[in-house]
């Protein structure tokens, strides 16, 4: 038996090159180290500093914006110069912004010198977002796409369980600052094992690339009726780590250290059942698999309107991380899927924009929500859920555009 339980496992192993599963371990470690102080911003800056939600989710749409400009920038630069390069670039400079982040919140500085630094961060996280997509698709089977973006995926969501609960324990005994200081070290070693062990998977193009080229991806009309659909479609649930955090803690009375086991709960049911899921749903169409994860979504969040314990909000998080495991590698195969090898940067780069203006948008739309209905979370809840039908819709007629229905495991379009 055991024997037996070791040839799978080499079986699983083999089925990926080592390059996939050392970015599976990079995407843990930066998962671990954004999650541990990120997610607890919203609450710093709104019981600590004394913003109004509306005024956090303004800072945090104006560093999604930068972030998803500087995708078109990442994108942009990774096509030209290669992606091993500008990924121990981006790194090093996070590592170097989250350690500035802890002098300032420890320091109690300015709350607009905080915000700037923030807004830089994610500006710099833009950049290399981008990279982190294209090697991977640079480095899977053409077979196997989307489970390889589910393998890695499995690694960051591992992070995610470790970086939140991690944060909410610390921040019982430590200051904020503290957590930006432990998320810096992460980085830099980050940046030591890319600049070390990652091999370049794409050297970089001798064409021109530059902006012209990056926003031509937007005349790929399926493509972009995609992203439309992902805009709506983040709009809705990018709200974990800021309108959750204030509801949970602020309206029902959960403490820190609960909100972090939440979070800890979502990541740890993606880690065991991302990839099995994947595999799962691998004879859907492309769109009727983002539909589905769509609508486990839309379920997921309006039941967040009926929460009144701890026990209640695990049910929650159980149907959000049904629609995170379905449609989350969907996406990403959709976006590798529809690049030409040497523009995957540019395409990764465009998405990354759209997934980022939802990102962004979301903290402002679930403050507004929160601010404007305090005692009315069926409300709150139910307009965040029905922007989610709303793109279950759309990317409905963007698999009706497409004509083609492969299925998944065939490696095919929607």
């Amino acid at each position: 038996m055991k024997t037996i339980a070791l040839r799978g496992i080499k079986r699983g192993v083999n089925r990926f090159p080592s390059g996939i599963w050392l970015m599976t371990g990079l995407d843990l470690l930066m998962t671990v180290g954004w999650s541990l102080a990120s997610p607890f911003l919203a609450l710093y800056l709104h019981d600590e500093r004394g913003l109004s939600m509306s005024l956090v989710g303004t800072v945090f749409l104006v560093g999604g914006l930068c972030s998803g400009a500087t995708s078109l920038i990442g994108g942009m630069l990774t096509d030209r110069f290669g992606r091993r390069r500008l990924l121990v670039v981006t790194s090093g400079l996070g590592a170097l912004a989250s350690a500035a982040m802890a002098m300032l919140v420890g320091a109690s500085a300015p709350v607009w010198l905080i915000a700037f630094l923030f807004i830089a961060s994610r500006s710099i996280g833009g950049t290399g977002g981008p990279t982190l997509g294209a090697i991977i698709a640079d480095l899977s089977p053409k077979d196997r796409l989307a489970e390889s973006y589910a393998v890695v995926r499995t690694g960051g969501n591992l992070g995610f369980a470790i970086g939140p609960a991690l944060g909410g324990l610390l921040i019982g005994h430590w200051s904020y600052g503290w957590l930006f200081g432990i998320a810096a070290a992460v980085g830099a070693a980050v940046t030591l094992l890319v600049y070390f062990f990652l091999p370049e998977s794409y050297s970089g193009s001798k064409t021109r690339v530059d902006f012209r080229s990056t926003l031509a991806v937007a005349g790929d009309s399926r493509f972009l009726i995609f992203t439309i659909a992902s805009i709506l479609l983040v709009l809705s649930i990018g709200h974990l780590g800021s309108t959750m955090s204030v509801f949970t803690v602020d309206r029902l009375g959960f403490t820190k250290a609960q909100y972090g086991l939440l979070l800890t709960a979502n990541g740890i049911l993606v880690m065991l059942f991302q990839y099995p899921v994947t595999r799962l749903v691998g004879n859907l169409t492309r769109s009727r698999g983002l539909i589905l994860g769509s609508l486990f979504y839309v379920v997921g969040y309006f039941s967040l309107g009926w929460v009144g314990t701890f026990g209640l909000a695990l049910l929650s998080i159980v149907l959000i991380t049904a629609g995170e495991v379905t449609g989350s590698p969907i996406s990403s195969a959709v976006v590798a899927e529809s690049a030409p090898a040497d523009k995957r940067g540019r395409y990764m780069g465009f998405f990354n924009l759209t997934q980022t203006l939802g990102m962004a948008l979301s903290p402002l739309f679930g403050g507004a929500l929160l601010d404007r209905f305090p005692n009315e979370p069926r409300l709150i809840w139910g307009t965040i859920a029905s922007v989610g039908i709303m793109a279950a819709i759309v990317f409905h007629i963007w698999g009706r555009m497409t004509g083609k229905s492969r299925h998944m495991s065939q490696g095919g379009t929607p």
